[in-house]
């Protein structure tokens, strides 16, 4: 049986809310919720399994067929529907030209307890990068590139906002992401006998460092940290790194995008293991 406009507009009205809500970090923490944006982004998620706790839909999503198709798989997947006027719509959305879809989900959250990084394997750290569309790009690109996992640590953009959400493309659903404070993380890297490499722009150039391993702590996991758009690596995490590592870049090149050099890093190093 249907339910009344009225009840439906209540519905709506909590979502729209909740919707608020989470696009405040302190909110996403404490209720342990997110919200992701766009068509493939909620394909995506669905794909995943990631629990849904409901979307919202403008009436542009029911005009083309691939968004009837999404609004018959969230209700397979048993996912409340609401659907709201278009200018409602885009007053919640995080995007300047919404696609007309908007999920709320319980995105995975793991702890350090989690990540038991193997011999050989690779992880990716994230150090102070602010910008939550860069976060996004590394942790996409530490999943494509095979990475174990990937630790963010204080300071930088929150891995489940929208925007960083968006830029990993779904990769923040299959792939181990990890919050941790600056003991927590030491810590970590102590139990799981990580070696810690940071990029500099005056470390020593990658060849020689890839070249270089002795086979004793390098034999172990791996993490490549990276630091900060502007300020680079906090000197506290470049004082534990084993290596400090530079990509050569051209003459008159003053720098990389930190998820172009992440990515670079992190294929070299992958591959040499």
């Amino acid at each position: 049986m249907s339910c009344p406009a009225s009840a439906r507009r209540i519905i709506a009205s909590n979502l729209q809310s909740t919707i608020r809500d989470l696009q405040r970090r302190k909110a996403r923490d404490r209720r342990g919720l997110a919200l992701i944006e766009g068509v493939r982004l909620v394909e995506e998620a669905l794909a995943a399994g990631v629990p849904f706790r409901g979307a919202l839909v403008a009436p542009d999503l029911t005009r083309t067929a691939r968004g009837t198709a999404l609004i018959a798989e969230l209700g397979r997947h048993a996912v409340p529907v609401e659907e709201v006027g278009a200018r409602a719509f885009a007053l919640l959305a995080d995007t300047d030209t919404p696609q007309g879809i908007l999920g709320v989900i319980e995105p995975p959250r793991s702890s350090a307890a989690d990540f038991a990084p193997k011999p050989g394997a690779v992880a990716l750290v994230i150090d102070g990068v602010q910008d939550p569309g860069n976060v996004g790009t590394l942790i996409r690109t530490a999943h494509a590139l095979g990475a174990a996992g990937t630790v963010v640590l204080r300071g930088s953009a929150d891995p489940t906002s929208p925007k960083a959400l968006r830029a990993a493309m779904g990769a923040t659903f299959r792939h181990l992401v990890v919050a941790l404070d600056d003991p927590g993380f030491i810590a970590w890297a102590r139990a799981h006998g990580v070696t810690l490499w940071a990029a500099a722009a005056d470390g020593l150039p990658l060849h020689r460092a890839l070249g270089s391993r002795d086979g004793g702590g390098a034999r172990g996991p791996i993490a490549v940290i990276v630091g900060n758009e502007g300020a680079g690596i906090r000197p506290q995490l470049n004082a534990l790194a084993a290596q400090r590592v530079a990509i050569p870049l051209a003459q008159g090149a003053e720098s990389l995008n930190v998820a172009v050099a992440a990515g670079i890093l992190l294929y070299e190093v992958t591959r040499g293991r």
